[in-house]
């Protein structure tokens, strides 16, 4: 796809994963809209993953760390195809497979995840499996700027960087809210990027919610010996104006208004750009 196409795609899921909520009456609205665009430019622009070679030793790995941000994720492997979308319907319900967080019962998902500050350990295991067994795959993570106040997360930024994994690439949805508040005033963790530098890491800093950007910096060859770092400044609830920049929203459900009111701004988006 084209970063159009991608930017197109990106509404459609954010109307997709709203409507899932709103209908289950559950799910991490905030945290679900700042990441979409990170997650369609990896499963429609960037990583070497298809339903179909989900099995294939040879893929692309992606773990995600923000495992709250589920509802988004179900509705990308869904229009992928790694199961039929209707399942979603079940979303929440009892003895459903599709739960709060990722369950690797489910095709596409890798790992469960969920308890925040695991993933990028495990990613970098999953990192040097690779370079011990002579493979060619790239493995992704994808965290919260919440989750960088646990210490498992720079544990694991060390070993990395110790491992020279330059197959490794790391995207912090960096919004700047957690569900209790600001990350500066809960915990703050700051200067991400500095501190990731001096732990050895190659640091890209983008605007988070930018199609192109996303793209140009997925895309970027790694750094030898280095591995990478996407510092992604997003905007948490992202595209619906009532949920942006709101720590409340990091778990809401809309009112059958604000409904109402983000179904309209995604079909004027989606409107617009099919011109």
């Amino acid at each position: 796809m084209d970063v159009q196409a991608l930017k197109q795609k990106a509404t459609e899921l954010r109307k997709a994963t709203c409507k899932m909520i709103y209908a289950s009456k559950t799910g991490h609205t905030g945290s679900d809209l700042s990441c979409t665009d990170i997650l369609v430019a990896l499963y429609y622009g960037v990583m070497h993953q298809t339903a179909a070679t989900f099995t294939d030793p040879n893929r692309d790995r992606y773990i995600q760390s923000k495992g709250h941000a589920v509802e988004i994720l179900w509705n990308v492997l869904a229009d992928r195809g790694y199961f039929p979308k209707s399942d979603l319907k079940t979303y929440s319900q009892f003895n459903s497979p599709y739960i709060g967080h990722p369950n690797n019962h489910v095709n596409g998902i890798e790992m469960n995840t969920g308890s925040l500050g695991h993933g990028l350990a495990l990613s970098v295991g999953v990192a040097k499996a690779a370079k011990m067994d002579g493979r060619s795959y790239h493995t992704y993570t994808l965290m919260g700027d919440g989750e960088q106040a646990e210490g498992s997360v720079w544990e694991a930024a060390m070993a990395a960087s110790n491992f020279k994994l330059d197959n490794l690439t790391a995207i912090i949805d960096h919004n700047g809210l957690q569900i209790s508040g600001k990350t500066v005033d809960v915990m703050n963790s700051e200067p991400l990027k500095a501190k990731y530098e001096a732990f050895g890491w190659h640091v890209i800093e983008i605007p988070g919610n930018d199609m192109q950007a996303i793209v140009t910096a997925l895309e970027t060859k790694p750094v030898a010996g280095k591995p990478t770092l996407i510092l992604a400044d997003t905007t948490k609830g992202c595209g619906v104006k009532f949920a942006e920049n709101k720590a409340e929203w990091h778990h809401k459900v809309p009112t059958a208004e604000q409904y109402q009111a983000a179904l309209d701004t995604f079909n004027q988006e989606l409107k617009e750009g099919a011109k």
